[in-house]
């Protein structure tokens, strides 16, 4: 057989390639497998408790209890898949239709209730239950920001300190979210000491009281980023206090704040978000996006300034498009509309009651839908300011995931299937990354309670598959045993 180019050509000219295409993988190894929480709840720094996460599934669970008492209310008000075969619980006729098919599922086993119409509300629901009575907060931010507001230095410096002192007595007392962290100031020129002091004094007092030693998942949120130098700063800070605190280089991570219109488009018409990812060094893991700031920007009022405006979808693909197949987790912003009854006391009115779960299930609706729009659109994140928000937030988070488990589990077995003949052949299988995007809907819906490892296997996965969190690895290991 007969070859035009030389071997010794065709090396120089392979090798210079695998040189670029190595550059470009390291910019862009794809998502990343590490669980990233479906939320971030922001609560002022002067009212957080070693317990505040704890006294929130409280609240949470109360609310769902009071307004949604069965699946079918919650299927009813969302219109979730099969609600319009349900009775009508608001029907005194349909009252004992109600109860009669509530104990007909309950008795049912899981496999059973799959071949119900109701199926998925149901599962939905009582997900829903489950999760605020063991896990009510996945992520939480001590904010002394916007929900803290500008205060004088004294108050700010006592919260601080106080504020550091709960995070310790959680972390002894196993109080805290899985995920937690802090916002600071902004490092604008105005308030770019005031954020800096915070910072210090808040780390420094956590770290003597815990002996060194920070919770899991520990961020710093920076808001309000416009230029790549506030992140190099907040990151020349960090080398400092772990010096200072004997923590291990690189300890101390960030999030960035997509808020503001010129970190969507800078001075010269280029997207800037990249640059300011890469100004941390590393240290940046998240950006969140800032609904309320953002629209404000743009020149939008407050009457819309919502997360369903077109600027925020604009802003959402712009984010998405420059990062990409970075592993920077992406966390869409927070619905303002909460779902607190109008009347309180105890001896209120039959209309008064009637008001509260009308209002009450609007907010429910904004939210779920805020929310389901958000994960269609790629964004598995988003923010929560009030623990009756929480019910909403899984509601759509497990809709969406159970709602799409049977594609997904066929289009990942398939995938598997397919790997597995290539990996038999010998052939080159080069397609991990899509297998590492289809494996990531699984371990996000583990992650979150929407599926268990059992209903993750009929996958053709194994349980050790799955929890490597990564199919590279598990094509590595089905080529390993050939």
């Amino acid at each position: 057989m007969n070859f035009s180019i030389p071997d010794n050509e065709k090396e120089a000219l392979l090798s210079s390639l695998k040189t670029a295409n190595l550059r470009f993988q390291g910019i862009y190894p794809g998502d990343r497998p590490d669980r990233q929480p479906v939320h971030t709840v922001y609560g002022g720094a002067n009212l957080f408790k070693s317990d505040t996460c704890v006294k929130m599934g409280d609240i949470a669970l109360k609310s769902l209890q009071t307004y949604s008492p069965d699946f079918v209310t919650l299927a009813k008000v969302l219109k979730l898949q099969g609600h319009d075969a349900l009775p009508d619980p608001e029907k005194k006729s349909d009252h004992q239709r109600v109860e009669k098919m509530v104990k007909k599922l309950d008795k049912m086993s899981e496999k059973e209730r799959k071949k119900e119409a109701a199926w998925l509300s149901y599962s939905v629901y009582h997900k829903i239950l489950q999760k605020l009575k063991t896990e009510p907060v996945e992520d939480f931010r001590i904010d002394f920001e916007d929900g803290f507001g500008n205060r004088p230095d004294e108050e700010e410096d006592a919260t601080a300190v106080n504020a550091a002192g709960e995070l310790a007595a959680g972390m002894k007392n196993k109080t805290i979210s899985p995920f937690i962290g802090i916002r600071i100031k902004p490092f604008t020129e105005d308030l770019k000491y005031r954020g800096v002091r915070t910072l210090d004094i808040f780390l420094t007092t956590l770290l003597e009281k815990t002996k060194g030693k920070l919770p899991d998942n520990f961020v710093v949120m920076l808001p309000k980023v416009t230029i790549p130098e506030q992140v190099i700063t907040l990151a020349r800070l960090f080398e400092i206090i772990e010096k200072k605190n004997n923590l291990v280089p690189g300890t101390l991570k960030m999030e960035t704040m997509v808020e503001a219109t010129q970190i969507i488009m800078d001075e010269e018409g280029r997207n800037p978000l990249m640059r300011i990812i890469r100004a941390s060094g590393g240290r940046c893991i998240a950006a969140h996006f800032g609904t309320y700031d953002y629209t404000a920007s743009c020149g939008i009022t407050a009457k819309y300034q919502t997360m369903g405006h077109p600027v925020c979808d604009f802003a959402h693909h712009m984010t998405k498009v420059a990062l990409g197949g970075t592993g920077i987790f992406l966390s869409d912003g927070a619905t303002n509309v909460m779902p607190v009854a109008p009347h309180r006391g105890k001896k209120l009115t039959g209309q008064q009651l009637k008001e509260n779960r009308r209002s009450v299930h609007h907010a429910w609706q904004t939210g779920y839908h805020h929310t389901m729009h958000s994960l269609i659109n790629g964004f598995y994140q988003g923010w929560d300011l009030n623990p009756a928000q929480l019910p909403m937030r899984y509601a759509a988070t497990y809709n969406f995931f159970l709602s799409s488990y049977e594609d997904a589990v066929y289009r990942l077995k398939t995938f598997v299937d397919r790997a597995a003949i290539s990996t038999l052949t010998g052939d080159i299988f080069d397609d991990a990354a899509t297998g590492q995007g289809l494996l990531n809907f699984f371990l996000k819906a583990l992650n979150c309670g929407a599926i268990t490892e059992e209903e993750a296997l009929v996958t053709g996965l194994t349980l050790d598959e799955i929890r490597s969190r990564s199919f590279y690895k598990i094509l590595q290991g089905r080529r390993g045993g050939k």
